[in-house]
């Protein structure tokens, strides 16, 4: 499985690279905090496979990145995206790495 860390993310959307971030948690756990991706939970994620680009980059991320690792294998194996990156640590390591004063849950 392919993975991006926090500080290659900051890279990435420092640079303004061209890249879909997707945060699979649950609608509650977005509105604590978010960094700023496209909210698809992960139950729902399924439904929506028209909604994940399939030509660029995409990382995917959840609380801790156990969920969107789990998510990220799915897709591979069921659906036959090779462009996935799952977010090392997910929010959680943004937030003490990069982002101090975000809010944690």
């Amino acid at each position: 499985m392919k993975e991006v860390t926090v500080q290659e993310l900051k890279a990435m959307k420092d640079k303004k690279e061209d890249f879909q971030l997707i945060d699979i948690r649950e609608e509650y756990e977005f509105d604590i905090c978010d960094l700023g991706g496209e909210l698809i939970p992960m139950g729902d994620i399924v439904d929506h496979l028209d909604k994940i680009n399939k030509t660029k980059k995409v990382v995917l991320h959840c609380r801790t990145g156990k969920r969107s690792a789990s998510v990220l294998q799915m897709l591979e194996q069921q659906h036959g995206f090779t462009n996935l990156y799952n977010l090392k640590g997910g929010i959680m390591a943004w937030a003490e790495e990069i982002d101090p004063e975000m809010a944690k849950y």
